[in-house]
């Protein structure tokens, strides 16, 4: 591992934290904010390690503005930044209270302080369960529940979910946290807690060998492969490269079977949701990147 280039990627991720908190208001639009935060990760010297995420109320995970979207910024609004450096990444999210609303803020709280509780229990050679027993007492201590079918997970180069996962709750999982990179990531619902599939988000990965007979849409996938590798990408970033052209291009590859489009994460009983996340090295101290 890298971990002069790990250490950077989560320094620009917590400027980004700072410069989106900064700039985020109700009723702005979120392709605004998307473009922004992408350009914000560029000035400092990293880049996007997926498409922020900017998901409101009970849309969990995996909602990233289209190109041409208008939705705005409104109710509990999570936002789930990833930076990388040569591949080595940074994840963090935060929430925000846009109603001034009393639920959303308990329910944000809660999820800060149940990452708070884990990262300080976290050490060398601790499993995965028990810091979801951490992260699941917390919250339930707080009369919200974690959702339980969403979790951390271990990172390696260019890889955000590389094998271990870190779960909300204590599921069981005897998973030993060696030495390496993690993402802590508790939700907190007012809901069923669990996610359900929604839409597509418009989120794509490289999955498999193979290649396309449209030339163009040949173009498309070779850039896929040089710039995104393994890492997570949305349609807006192959419209602004390529236009219109390039999102049918992006059809014909999902549809050759080499893209996994990822579904919108819903609240099963479409409770609101907040997400706390940074992420850790373990070596000889546990060092928390994005803080």
């Amino acid at each position: 591992m890298n971990e002069e280039k790990i250490i950077k990627a989560g320094k620009i991720a917590k400027e980004v934290v700072d410069y989106a908190k900064s700039i985020i208001e109700p009723g702005m639009k979120l392709i605004d904010i998307a473009n922004k935060i992408d350009d914000k990760i560029l000035e400092l010297g990293g880049k996007p390690a997926f498409p922020v995420n900017l998901s409101i109320n009970e849309v969990a995970a995996h909602s990233t503005p289209a190109h041409d979207s208008d939705e705005i910024a409104k109710g509990l609004l999570k936002v789930d930044i990833g930076v990388h450096v040569d591949g080595w990444c940074a994840d963090t999210a935060f929430s925000l209270d846009l109603d001034d609303d009393s639920e959303n803020k308990e329910l944000i709280k809660s999820a800060e302080a149940a990452l708070k509780k884990a990262l300080d229990f976290i050490e060398k050679g601790v499993e995965a369960r028990e810091i979801g027993a951490i992260i699941g007492d917390e919250l339930r201590a707080r009369k919200v529940g974690p959702v339980i079918n969403l979790s951390g997970h271990s990172i390696d180069r260019y890889d955000l979910h590389s094998g271990i996962t870190i779960p909300n709750v204590d599921n069981g999982n005897d998973a030993v946290l060696d030495s390496g990179l993690y993402a802590i990531e508790p939700f907190a619902t007012n809901g069923l807690g669990k996610v359900r599939d929604g839409k597509p988000s418009g989120i794509y990965q490289l999955q498999g060998e193979g290649n396309v007979r449209d030339i163009f849409s040949r173009e498309v996938l070779k850039f896929i492969k040089e710039e995104y590798q393994t890492l997570p990408f949305c349609s807006r970033w192959i419209h602004k490269k390529f236009g219109s052209r390039g999102l049918l291009a992006l059809r014909m590859i999902k549809q050759a079977g080499l893209l996994h489009e990822y579904a919108q994460l819903i609240e099963s009983g479409n409770g609101k949701v907040a997400q706390a996340e940074h992420s850790i090295l373990i070596g000889k101290d546990v060092i928390v990147t994005t803080e």
